[in-house]
């Protein structure tokens, strides 16, 4: 009784398997790539405007590609295979 018991502790199953983990290190390195893409575009002197903060990399592709990993992110969580 007590060593089928050490047997039962002993098997350890992870929750997600390879795919899952791989599919969310590429959701989580398109995340932090659209957050690069966001950052910047802003003056050294806070009393001259820059144009470049609504720029069609900041305004749509970042934001776009934050949403996409996390899309991923979901998709890795609940995917099973």
């Amino acid at each position: 009784m007590g060593e089928k018991k050490r047997k039962d502790r002993n098997n350890f199953n992870f929750i997600f398997n390879k795919r899952n983990y791989k599919i969310m290190l590429v959701g989580l390195a398109i995340i932090a790539f659209g957050f690069i893409l966001m950052s910047g575009g802003g003056s050294d002197d806070p009393s001259i405007f820059s144009a470049d903060i609504y720029s069609f990399r900041r305004i749509r592709v970042a934001p776009t590609l934050v949403l996409l990993g996390l899309g991923l992110q979901v998709y890795a969580i609940l995917s099973t295979k």
